[in-house]
């Protein structure tokens, strides 16, 4: 459905660019140009015309993706709708006028203003109309209970129960198609629940990330009784690491949550609505855009730092010149992630176990590398490839994780984000040689996730730079 339906809303804003563009072209040769509706075929003969009805649309394309209009398409409301496009087609136009009129051959400078107004209008109105229609239809589709979003309610008791029945009989249907519960309290949470009859119990709170990605639950539902409010924290840091997940939490709990929340009681029942983007969607598109720029640049300025560096580990100690080791990513897939090999083949053949001050196990150059973190650029092919990015959390091993997680249930957090090749952390702690070290240095990631932005990605890559010319690694 999904797919669908973003194929609606690409296929009207394409066409409505192309449209946009023509009429742009008749009212500039027939209005600014006086040429009258007799001449209107010489648009049609004009190369530009027709290598911009290609272009310009594709970079309408672009732009709409940047600013997230393809997200979330069965979730659209009108009037941020109404807003997003309005926003979108007063920076895409300035773009045009500057990138591809500016240069025209005009009479006079009222003919550039006509021009821009001319296209911001007629863009904007051909494009919000169509996208206005699909989303009016979604929303009645919502509400007459074609569509639903699975979801899923963490709560066995009275109070899970009148909030189902309170999303159930309200005026307006939300949307929330019940795959089943999960219980608070354990094994034995849910015996006798007044849920049992309406829906499944799936599990406890230890099983929420694995049913939240076996059921592609889009929300979950924190209804939790007064004597389960504790278990908020816990909850929500199973839940953080679940992607896109909307968490809505019943509002007498708000006074124990931290973050970014809204409540969202305009036309449903009132919630406490955890957002779980820590950025605005078109600073996550730039830091995609950046990491390829980037990582590309990098590959090939360092080409012959990859060669020299390839050669040496070969001729200094036996063994392959990369490492790849399996890491968890983002919302806690594994990936391979590739270094050049700083330590002695069969260094963990007893088993994991990290690295720590003369560790006997790192070859002398291996040393070095670490040092001006030399190692690590091989995985600029990483970020290119989209398991990690230029700055976010070290990966780790499912291995220390466990250990990690029975101490710090927090660090799930971090897998709310793509690991870095840098970090806050790498910067203000380094390399980690113990799991107390780990959870110490743990804290500096946790505080990237509350100031994520592409700011705090160039602050950190430019400490990062410093660090590599200083050989200050850890």
């Amino acid at each position: 459905m999904k797919k669908k339906q973003t194929a609606k809303y690409i296929l009207c804003d394409t066409f409505s660019a192309m449209l946009a563009w023509a009429l742009l072209y008749i009212f500039r040769k027939v209005v600014l140009e006086n040429s009258g509706f007799q001449d209107v075929n010489q648009v049609f003969t004009d190369s530009n015309f027709w290598l911009g009805l290609i272009v310009v649309p594709l970079g309408w394309l672009i732009l709409y993706t940047i600013m997230g209009a393809y997200r979330n398409v069965l979730r659209r409301a009108r009037l941020k709708e109404f807003l997003d496009t309005a926003i979108a087609s007063l920076i895409g136009v300035v773009v045009i006028f500057f990138s591809l009129l500016i240069d025209d051959n005009i009479s006079t400078y009222r003919n550039y203003y006509a021009s821009f107004l001319f296209l911001l209008f007629v863009h904007f109105v051909l494009t919000y109309i169509p996208r206005l229609l699909i989303t009016s239809q979604t929303v009645r589709d919502v509400h007459s209970r074609r569509i639903g979003f699975p979801t899923l309610m963490i709560g066995s008791g009275k109070k899970a129960y009148q909030t189902y029945l309170d999303l159930e009989n309200q005026e307006t249907y939300s949307g929330n198609l019940f795959v089943g519960y999960v219980g608070v309290d354990g094994a034995d949470a849910g015996e006798g629940s007044p849920l049992d009859k309406i829906m499944p119990r799936l599990g406890t709170v230890a099983d929420l990330h694995q049913l939240v990605s076996q059921y592609d639950v889009e929300e979950a539902i924190v209804a939790v009784e007064p004597d389960e409010q504790e278990r908020i924290n816990s909850i929500l840091s199973a839940l953080d690491s679940s992607g896109d997940l909307i968490i809505k939490i019943t509002p007498d709990a708000r006074d124990l949550i931290v973050g970014s929340i809204k409540l969202d009681s305009i036309f449903h029942s009132p919630f406490i609505v955890i957002n779980n983007r820590l950025m605005d969607e078109w600073q996550y598109s730039l830091k995609r855009i950046f990491d390829i720029v980037i990582s590309l640049f990098a590959m090939l300025l360092l080409s012959p730092v990859y060669l020299v560096t390839a050669i040496v580990v070969k001729c200094t100690s036996p063994g392959p010149v990369f490492y790849a080791q399996e890491r968890v990513g983002y919302h806690g897939k594994p990936f391979k992630m590739h270094k050049f090999r700083s330590m002695y083949v069969d260094a963990e053949e007893s088993g994991p176990a990290l690295s720590k001050d003369d560790d006997p196990r790192i070859t002398p150059f291996g040393r070095f590398m670490r040092k001006v973190r030399l190692d690590e650029i091989p995985q600029f092919y990483n970020v290119l490839r989209g398991t990690m990015s230029l700055v976010g959390p070290r990966p780790e091993r499912q291995f220390y994780i466990d250990q990690i997680v029975k101490r710090a249930p927090e660090y799930l957090l971090l897998q709310r984000v793509k690991p870095g090749i840098t970090s806050w952390g790498q910067v203000k702690y380094g390399y980690a040689s113990s799991v107390d070290q780990m959870v110490e240095r743990l804290r500096y990631d946790l505080l990237y996730l509350d100031n994520m932005s592409l700011t705090t990605d160039l602050k950190i890559l430019l400490y990062t730079v410093i660090i590599i010319f200083q050989g200050r690694g850890k």
